[in-house]
């Protein structure tokens, strides 16, 4: 048993600066380096944080004997080599969503987390958010009684007629750029989180707008997507649809809807992620209200964190990482979870280049 505090690296520094090295801190971990491409980067988010060292090659960081854990914030394209290499420098690690490129490196991730015995999570923290662990409570609860259908949407874009620009989720497909991966992925987990596994899926991809720019305001053909849209089976009844773009005008957010034997529930949200302060609404049949604001039970909404609308529930998440490193396990979302989300995925994609209904076995 350690008495010092976890001693964390974090490997990308723009939604690593923004909640993962806060998340850290406030939990009382340490964030003992920072790793970054371009080396300007790397040197800020360690002055900006009071971070001891900086790396722009993550395998120099990893060979630090003073680290326990890695927090792996980059694009999807580059997770399988720095997860593997920090399970086999005997570090812990917790890894955004998606967790690797296809289900094929997740088995091989998966292999590795398990032989090395470390713990090993992937960051779908709106798990947490209080609208969607909520909603998941009263799903167990029979408030709708056999869910029968699910159906979210998710519509956002520009409020100024359109013209190159950047896109947070990345514009090359090749480094695991796109919405489907970015966002989709977090909204599949939802459906496993809430209902079990998919059995079979049907769906495909869009791409509206190819010319657009880097994050340095450079022209780039971009080839990842930016809508999609499918249908799911569940394995153990019911089934789910989504429809979701980022370039749709003016597109008023999300809306996460169920529907059972007895009675439905619903969650919106004002932008792409689920806030904070989240609202659930429901009814069944014998209310005589209608569909009514369900109150939200304080144990959902612990805390509040005004840096960032993400953070509360990535904090929570972090509290189960830390939590599973000083009691020996991968909490759930794993690798696991990764890998599940990852064969819906790859299915969908599947599915566009002409296999329709895509299966998806079961483990």
């Amino acid at each position: 048993m350690t008495t010092h505090p976890l001693r964390v690296g974090v490997i990308g520094v723009g939604f690593g600066a923004s909640v993962h090295i806060p998340a850290f801190f406030s939990e009382g971990a340490t964030v003992a380096a920072v790793c970054a491409r371009r080396k300007e980067r790397a040197e800020k988010a360690a002055a900006d944080f009071g971070v001891a060292r900086s790396f722009t090659d993550y395998r120099r960081m990893l060979e630090m004997p003073d680290l326990d854990a890695v927090s792996i914030v980059t694009p999807p394209a580059y997770h399988y080599e720095m997860v593997m290499a920090a399970l086999e420098a005997g570090k812990h690690v917790l890894c955004e969503k998606p967790l690797a490129m296809d289900q094929r490196q997740c088995r091989e991730m998966m292999a590795e987390a398990n032989r090395s015995g470390r713990t090993a999570m992937v960051a779908h923290e709106f798990r947490n958010a209080p609208g969607r662990a909520y909603v998941k409570e009263l799903l167990a609860e029979g408030y709708v009684g056999q869910v029968q259908t699910v159906h979210m949407t998710l519509f956002r874009g520009p409020t100024e007629r359109p013209r190159p620009r950047a896109i947070a989720w990345g514009s090359q497909a090749a480094e695991g750029g796109g919405f489907l991966g970015a966002l989709g992925s977090h909204y599949v987990d939802c459906l496993r989180d809430w209902v079990g596994e998919l059995s079979r899926v049907c769906g495909a991809t869009f791409v509206h707008d190819r010319d657009r720019v880097d994050a340095a305001g450079r022209p780039v053909a971009a080839d990842a997507d930016e809508a999609f849209s499918f249908i799911a089976s569940f394995a153990k009844g019911g089934w789910a649809s989504m429809t979701a773009s980022s370039v749709a005008p003016f597109g008023p957010g999300a809306l996460l809807q169920v529907y059972g034997t007895e009675g439905m529930l619903q969650t919106p949200q004002p932008g792409v992620n689920p806030p904070s302060d989240g609202k659930v609404y429901g009814a069944r049949f014998g209310d005589t209200q209608g569909i009514h604001e369900l109150p939200l039970p304080q144990r959902f909404r612990p805390f509040s964190d005004p840096r960032d609308d993400r953070l509360m529930a990535f904090r929570l998440m972090v509290r189960r990482f830390m939590k599973g490193i000083a009691e020996g396990n991968s909490p759930s979302p794993g690798f696991y979870d990764g890998y599940r989300c990852l064969q819906a995925l790859d299915a969908i994609r599947a599915s566009q280049r002409g296999a329709g209904w895509v299966d998806i076995p079961g483990e």
